[in-house]
């Protein structure tokens, strides 16, 4: 795969690597995505909006420069003004995360000039750049300074700076995201409007979407971070008349996977309310409440590929991943997209006994699959 340079939500050539649960793969135009889901299906979005939450400023006892990078808040509330931070020395996103240095020594009590706002240190979290640190103002007065002062979260393979608008889906809401739920870049309101042409249900939830590098390999591996997350009452409503039509719950991005898994974890049933989603899924996760995934495409290692490996075998994920380069599928967030139906074979078998069909392929699915060259039409 290669990275995606342009921050261009919808590009007209945006294409859709699709795999169905028996391990069929075509590639489509990313627009049809809409033709792979059957009436009675429901589709769930995260209406989370991006934080510009990146924010340069100075470490006041020693006066070097530093980037204070929000990666989640303590304790998960809108209104806190405690965030957990990743810490960066100078620099910025124009170079490669992992190649950035250290901040200057950091220790609890440290103060940081991040702009208009004043921070202090109030831990280290097992790790030099990794804190959780506390905003000295009210929490208006904070979300105010974020917004004049701070800016999206970015990386190398993107050269031009970003600005908010450019990491907002259209659906965006509450700002509580670090970085965006950029699997909804997908969609927009045509796309919803076919949905509920073809009888299709569409939802939202709020998740509080983390950050994707530290730029360190030991911390990247605790990644994702917990997140704080929020179902609303239609949401799980309509989740509940999907699964009495025997339709599918259709995920996009791996942030509604994380939080509908969080949620289901206990009795399969998503409930309404807030919560924070703290469980990491892989290979080894039973899914419970979703079907199938619309995501980004994701490389080998990172904790979204892991979250695909609930959904596919090793065997096909990797014969995804070679599709995926031979076709010069582009990556990361504004890059190109998977279709994934959950396998039901291998749940079958992980499971040990029978999985009821219309669990993972809904009664009311045609048997006849469009073609490839139909769906490129």
């Amino acid at each position: 795969m290669i990275a995606a340079t342009r921050p261009v939500q919808r590009p007209r050539d945006a294409k859709l690597l699709v795999v169905l649960a028996d391990g069929r793969i075509s590639h489509v135009p990313r627009p049809r995505f809409v033709e792979f889901l059957w009436p009675g299906d429901l589709v769930i979005a995260n209406d989370a909006a991006t934080l510009p939450a990146s924010l340069h400023g100075v470490h006041a006892p020693s006066g070097a420069a530093i980037e204070v990078r929000l990666a989640g808040r303590r304790p998960a509330s809108v209104s806190a003004t405690a965030f957990m931070a990743i810490v960066f020395g100078a620099g910025d996103f124009r170079m490669r995360t992992e190649d950035r240095p250290g901040p200057p020594a950091l220790a609890p009590g440290d103060r940081l000039a991040l702009g208009p706002l004043a921070a202090t240190v109030e831990a280290l979290l097992d790790h030099p750049r990794l804190v959780s640190l506390r905003f000295d103002a009210d929490a208006s007065s904070v979300w105010a300074g974020i917004a004049r002062h701070g800016r999206p979260i970015q990386y190398a393979h993107l050269p031009d700076a970003l600005a908010l608008w450019d990491v907002w889906t259209p659906i965006a809401s509450a700002p509580v995201a670090f970085e965006p739920p950029s699997a909804g870049f997908a969609l927009d309101w045509a796309a919803i409007r076919a949905m509920r042409a073809r009888g299709v249900e569409f939802a939202t939830i709020t998740h509080a979407a983390g950050i994707s590098s530290t730029g360190d390999e030991q911390l990247d591996c605790r990644l994702p971070f917990d997140e704080p997350y929020e179902i609303p009452a239609a949401t799980a409503a309509a989740i509940r008349r999907a699964r009495s039509r025997g339709g599918r719950i259709v995920a996009v991005g791996t942030t509604v996977v994380r939080a509908l898994e969080h949620a289901a974890r206990r009795t399969g049933v998503v409930a309404a309310g807030p919560s924070v989603a703290n469980q990491r899924l892989g290979p080894f996760s039973r899914l419970r409440a979703v079907d199938t995934i619309l995501s980004g495409t994701h490389e080998k290692g990172s904790s979204h590929y892991q979250l695909l490996r609930a959904f596919l075998d090793d065997a096909t994920l990797a014969a995804v991943s070679a599709a995926l380069d031979a076709s010069g599928y582009r990556t990361h967030e504004f890059g190109d997209s998977v279709l994934i139906e959950k396998d039901w074979r291998r749940a079958r078998r992980g499971r040990g006994r029978a999985v009821r069909r219309s669990s993972y392929w809904p009664s009311n699915r045609p048997s006849t699959l469009p073609s490839v060259s139909a769906m490129r039409a």
